[in-house]
């Protein structure tokens, strides 16, 4: 099924990104049974999209952590991109003024309201496209982008999940491309928000806290990890962003 859409003002209308939802691919049970209260009720959807919410959640960092991310793809980038999964405030604008006249941008979610909800913020980029899949089974191609990006998606996910995400995200990225990761990390012991954080995660993110466990990299197999990989943390390494280079 097709989802169209047209946004009306006193002047003129402005057509939504197509997309395709799939009967086929169902919500995971961790992100109804975790995070509806989040991602999935639409008034949950009209309640976060809020750039001055989103930052404060981060404790004034999305626009330091987005501008991290999207600085390893270049002031402007070129070739075909992917994000994996929707974000909350301002980043996919951000990423889509960034691109090339003939580059392009692929925005992935597993959640058709969230795709609803990107498509009104990108309307204005021809060149983005949306996409009704799961970050765990991508049906791209090997080696069918020029990057790839993972922005705060790894904390909300099982294990089995993160590492198949982790893993998907690396076999359509091409040879000497990248793949960029933002997520939290294990602060260090002299940052308070180490011991604020802790009730948090544990209560509303679950799956947060293995990230201060383990390293990223830790969950891609021997046999698939990339040429190179790079870390940098921030805040108090609270949080990380993580490069990877197939």
């Amino acid at each position: 099924m097709e989802k169209t859409a047209v946004i009306g003002d006193r002047n003129a209308c402005a057509q939504l990104p197509p997309y395709q939802v799939s009967d086929d691919i169902l919500v995971p049970d961790y992100l109804e049974q975790t995070y509806w209260w989040a991602y999935l009720h639409p008034n949950a959807v009209r309640f976060f999209e809020r750039q001055w919410l989103v930052n404060l959640i981060l404790w004034g960092n999305f626009a330091s952590l987005r501008d991290a991310a999207l600085e390893e793809m270049g002031t402007e980038v070129t070739g075909r991109i992917l994000q994996v999964a929707c974000v909350y405030g301002d980043f996919t604008q951000q990423l889509a003024r960034r691109l090339a006249p003939d580059s392009s941008l692929d925005v992935v979610d597993v959640a058709p309201v969230q795709l609803e909800n990107v498509s009104a913020k990108v309307k204005e980029y021809p060149n983005v496209f949306l996409h009704h899949q799961d970050s765990t089974y991508l049906e791209f191609a090997d080696a069918a982008y020029d990057s790839s990006v993972v922005f705060f998606l790894l904390h909300e996910q099982p294990a089995d999940a993160r590492a198949q995400t982790i893993c998907e995200a690396l076999r359509v990225t091409k040879p000497g491309g990248k793949v960029v990761f933002v997520d939290y990390h294990r602060p260090n012991l002299t940052n308070p928000f180490r011991y604020v954080m802790v009730p948090i995660l544990s209560t509303l993110e679950p799956f947060a806290m293995e990230l201060w466990e383990k390293d990223i990299i830790d969950w891609v197999p021997e046999q698939l990890r990339p040429r190179q990989v790079r870390k940098e943390t921030f805040f108090g390494e609270l949080y990380q962003k993580v490069v990877m280079v197939p």
